[in-house]
């Protein structure tokens, strides 16, 4: 008689087993993106943190037997799917900004409220003063209230600091949570996020700044993967975006670039043109740049919420994009300012309303696709054998029901590297 697998956790009789299965080595595009591999009375079987079985209940019972510490969990036919990716995120940061909302009410748009000091300066100028501890213990609280919501990966930038002093402060942070807390955390370097304040009048000066002397400190030690820049009018230019992006690429640092949030500035052409994994944001984007992105296989990290938080009219044109065949992600944006939400459950529901993405391209943009947005598509995003079990047990008997009651927490369960960490 053969020797079965013994399995550390079983996960058995889910109503729906989304797998998202099958695209670890490109992200889903177009019509792909509606394939969700649903499995009916689904099943996992973990050993030592990484799926070694899926299928159905019974055909994963037939392939493992239990040991004496083995968990059974019964998803008594809820619906399950890989933990949710959060590509697009600005974690570490002191200080609020809830006045602004009464600004915005008011008719004050996002640049006007940087233009006089607010927005993300009035975010630095807190986030400069605070010592390490004080971000680990907010950024901490922010992460336990992801995970509760079903995220277990996320993407983390820096961008707060503005000093090479205080970005690197913000990467260490990054890192340090990454190893205390269950969520994985992927570094993005986002030295460029803004012009600060001491110089004001010359944004040459300050790009010069972040090539010349917070890239080399940041790949020296080693502490973020991607590097990002806001390019935007009145922030920084095609032509000062091309430059950092093009340095980081040099240093071994993964492009990736807030595009075409507000003005169209050709953000997503020069993404396509610079190699970049993902565009993001994309409000404005041009007919040209959605067909270099797809051209390219630029990802289309897409953040509704911030639209939403914003109160903008113009949500990003994602039926184009899917049409065209960019591969679409979804992200919260979560920070202190535009986007203050850090549940992808409301992300999911709003795309579905604003975006018009369908049930299944908003589950594969927050799995599959969102992984491969952020470089770790072979070991999470999907659940697959050989990958890490990363699971949600959502309390639902539907994957359309998930977008169709956002608003409120459906997760019953997460399960992160085979260990239940929210039950």
């Amino acid at each position: 008689m053969e020797n079965k697998t013994k399995a550390d956790l079983l996960l058995l009789h889910a109503g729906q087993l989304v797998t998202v299965a099958g695209d670890s080595a490109g992200p889903k595009r177009g019509a792909e993106m509606a394939q969700l591999g649903v499995i009916q009375d689904g099943a996992v079987a973990v050993k030592e943190g990484t799926i070694v079985y899926v299928g159905t209940t019974r055909e994963v019972l037939e392939q493992v037997e239990t040991h004496p510490g083995t968990r059974v969990v019964d998803a008594g036919g809820k619906v399950v799917l890989p933990g949710l990716v959060d590509p697009h995120t600005h974690l570490v940061f002191a200080g609020s900004r809830e006045h602004e909302l009464e600004l915005k009410l008011q008719g004050m748009g996002y640049l006007d409220i940087l233009k006089a000091g607010g927005g993300i300066l009035s975010t630095v100028r807190a986030t400069r003063a605070a010592g390490k501890a004080e971000l680990i213990k907010t950024a901490g609280k922010y992460l336990d209230q992801m995970l509760s919501q079903g995220t277990t990966t996320a993407e983390v930038k820096s961008g707060y600091g503005l000093t090479l002093e205080d970005e690197v402060k913000t990467l260490e942070v990054i890192r340090e949570l990454n190893r205390s807390h269950p969520i994985d955390l992927v570094p993005t370097f986002l030295g460029a996020h803004a012009v600060p304040e001491e110089y004001k009048g010359n944004p040459e000066g300050y790009v010069d700044l972040v090539v010349e002397a917070m890239l080399p400190a940041v790949v020296r030690e080693g502490l973020a993967e991607f590097c990002d820049v806001f390019c935007e009018e009145g922030v920084f230019s095609v032509e000062q975006s091309r430059r950092i992006l093009l340095a980081a690429k040099e240093r071994g640092l993964k492009p990736k670039i807030h595009a075409d949030e507000i003005v169209s500035l050709g953000g997503g052409e020069l993404a396509a043109e610079v190699g970049a994994v993902s565009a993001d944001h994309l409000m404005a984007v041009s007919d040209q740049g959605i067909e270099q992105m797809a051209q390219q296989g630029t990802i289309a990290v897409l953040l509704p919420a911030t639209t939403f938080c914003l109160m903008g009219k113009q949500y990003a044109p994602a039926r184009k994009m899917i049409e065209r065949g960019v591969p679409v992600a979804l992200a919260s944006d979560f920070n202190p300012g535009s986007s203050p939400v850090n549940s992808l459950q409301v992300v999911m529901g709003i795309a579905c309303r604003q975006l018009k993405m369908t049930p299944a391209e908003v589950i594969t943009a927050v799995t599959i696709n969102a992984a491969h947005a952020i470089g770790r598509a072979a070991e999470v995003g999907s659940i697959e054998a050989g990958k890490k079990a990363d699971l949600v047990v959502f309390d639902a008997l539907t994957y359309r029901y998930l977008p169709y009651r956002f608003g409120t927490n459906l997760v019953e369960m997460v399960i992160k590297n085979g260990q239940v960490v929210v039950e």
